[in-house]
């Protein structure tokens, strides 16, 4: 087996356990070179306050535990999830802000500097529709066109997730989202070109999880965060041990091999 060099794109700090935490772990396994590129460092305020890289240094040690080689931060700020989107922090742009072009060239410098064989993206709806992770989709395919590099982009099977959804609200969990109209969630599941089984890799990608501390504390999102870090391995591993990937066309006047 020729080892490969693959890149994860990510929005936030935590996005590349979520995500693809499990495929890292099981790539770095294997024997590739896993590189994390995150466009946001998880700060809303100004990043050279104590504490402002708290969220990095916590990407840096689940990238540890997952095998990742490289975490490289794209230099911007985060965007928020909400129908408000506040000024730019006084030393870095909102990420929906950065100009494409900008931003896609800073991403595809990376790839040629790795020399990438694959970008782990996200799907257009960004997985659940936070405007950071849309802009990922959209820097992504940017790049993708100016380096040529093979794309995956990572995303959920709507319909099972919605049934999801729908079950753990029913329990207090996820009321912020609204799962009557599911065509900002994830991808069809017809549309799936490749399933990842990760299962292997559950302790591994649940210790990773456990390094976002600043995530179970305070915010929305972290109760569930709190739920799945104290799951048992086997109980986490049927919940998480799947991940899904679309694969981009290729474009025209390209050759690639087909997906293994």
């Amino acid at each position: 087996m020729t080892a490969k060099t693959v890149i994860a794109f990510h929005a936030h700090p935590d996005d590349e356990v979520l995500v693809t935490g499990g495929t890292l772990a099981r790539l770095a396994a294997e024997g590739h070179r896993t590189v994390v590129v995150v466009a946001c460092d998880g700060v809303m305020g100004d990043a050279r306050e104590p504490g402002g890289t708290v969220r990095l240094d916590e990407l840096r040690a689940s990238a540890g535990v997952l095998g990742v080689a490289r975490v490289v931060h794209l230099g911007y700020a985060d965007s928020g999830h909400g129908p408000l989107l506040f000024p730019d922090p006084p030393d870095r742009v909102r990420f929906v802000r950065a100009p494409l072009e900008e931003a896609a060239g800073r991403l595809a410098a990376v790839i040629r500097e790795e020399d990438a064989d694959l970008l782990l993206s996200y799907d257009p709806n960004g997985g659940y529709g936070h405007r950071d992770h849309i802009r990922v989709h959209e820097v992504g395919a940017r790049a993708a066109e100016l380096t040529g590099v093979r794309v995956l982009e990572a995303t959920v099977p709507r319909e099972p997730a919605v049934r999801l959804g729908k079950a753990l609200q029913a329990v207090g969990v996820l009321r912020r989202y609204d799962f009557s109209d599911s065509s900002w969630f994830g991808s069809p599941r017809a549309s799936i070109t490749h399933r990842v089984d990760v299962r292997r890799y559950a302790a591994a990608k649940r210790t990773a999880l456990a390094r976002h501390q600043t995530q179970m504390g305070g915010r929305r999102g972290s109760r569930l965060h709190r739920i799945m870090i104290s799951l048992p391995v086997p109980l986490y591993a049927a919940l998480a041990g799947r991940e899904w990937f679309v694969e981009r066309a290729v474009r025209p006047g390209r050759q690639e091999q087909p997906p293994e």
